[in-house]
């Protein structure tokens, strides 16, 4: 019988991976509404670009296809990170402290996925890992990988 241990240790990686790409095509959601109307929602025009609201929805859905494909992850989700927590004090903390309460349970939640995912990068299943494993090939002497 397997040791569920080293299961466990084996899929960490990938799930790291799933837990970044299934939190990315949803946060690319919000940025999509924004800018495209799609999917469609209470918005009936798209977000002036050059405002903060634009900003924002340019971060969430560029940002969030960066994600899905594991393209500079930490420096990305770091930057999602801050967004959130600033689009937390600037939305909601002024309608009450509870998240709950001051509908801001998503910013939070997202601002800590994110924050999560600068401290452990993007798993097993990212460009970055391709990338990582490359340059340690490339750096062994062998000849290009593609």
């Amino acid at each position: 019988m397997a040791d569920v241990k080293s299961i466990l240790s084996q899929w960490a990686p990938r799930l790291l991976s799933i837990l970044r790409i299934v939190t990315a095509l949803l946060f690319m959601q919000h940025g999509s509404q924004k800018l495209f109307l799609v999917p469609a929602g209470q918005m009936t025009e798209p977000v002036a670009l050059l405002s903060l609201i634009g900003l924002a929805a340019v971060l969430e859905f560029f940002g969030g296809l960066l994600l899905v494909a594991g393209l500079f992850t930490r420096l990305v989700a770091f930057v999602l990170s801050g967004e959130m927590a600033v689009a937390y004090f600037m939305s909601h903390a002024s309608r009450g402290l509870l998240p709950l309460l001051n509908r801001g349970e998503l910013a939070v939640l997202y601002c800590f996925i994110f924050l999560y995912l600068v401290a452990a990068g993007g798993g097993s299943w990212s460009v970055d890992h391709l990338l990582r494993r490359s340059k340690a090939t490339l750096g062994s002497g062998e000849a290009y990988p593609w």
